[in-house]
């Protein structure tokens, strides 16, 4: 599984429905939700700042990840930012890997 870094922001009706549902209850919906596409809900967190929730999911794989991503930001209520995140273990993968890359202007 792949981990990915959720940062949601409630807009319009979206605030609405926290004041009406509770954080209990929207951390439960989407829980139900990641669950659906074979993902966990690894952590739910409500913030001050640029972002209402934050949080660490597991999905199966990208195409998981986007179909919630898709989702969730198709209904206008929440603006949801997934970013990938990775392993230091993959990170080595990945210097070990030969680039043959030659920067603009070299």
């Amino acid at each position: 599984m792949a981990k990915y870094l959720v940062q949601a922001s409630y807009v319009g009706e979206g605030l609405k429905g926290l004041l009406k549902e509770g954080g209990t209850n929207r951390r439960a919906a989407v829980e139900k939700v990641v669950k659906g596409l074979g993902g966990t809900l690894e952590s739910f967190y409500y913030a001050f700042g640029d972002y209402d929730v934050l949080g660490v999911v597991d999905f199966p794989d990208h195409a998981a990840a986007t179909a919630f991503s898709l989702t969730v930001n198709a209904t206008g209520t929440v603006k949801l930012k997934t970013t990938v995140l990775m392993t230091t273990a993959e990170v080595d993968e990945a210097t070990k890997r030969k680039v043959d890359y030659r920067a603009p202007g070299k």
